[in-house]
């Protein structure tokens, strides 16, 4: 449990302290106005993901009211 515990707290320091540190990709893309283009990608994903789940569980439903 010691070496579990000790395990755990490194994790988390190791995390903390990489949290501070300032991240240069983001700022030059903010900087260039790209990170516009990488939300738009990101929602055009997430909006195809919805739509594929939404359409398997219209398929599911109509197969779960054949049987």
């Amino acid at each position: 449990m010691k070496k579990f515990t000790l395990t755990l707290l490194s994790i988390f320091t190791f995390l903390i302290s990489n949290a501070q540190e300032s991240i240069e990709m983001a700022d030059q893309l903010r900087s260039e106005g790209k990170i516009y283009v990488v939300v738009a990608v990101l929602v055009v994903i997430l909006i195809g993901l919805f739509i594929y789940l939404f359409t398997i569980d219209k398929k599911v439903r109509q197969l779960e009211k054949e049987n």
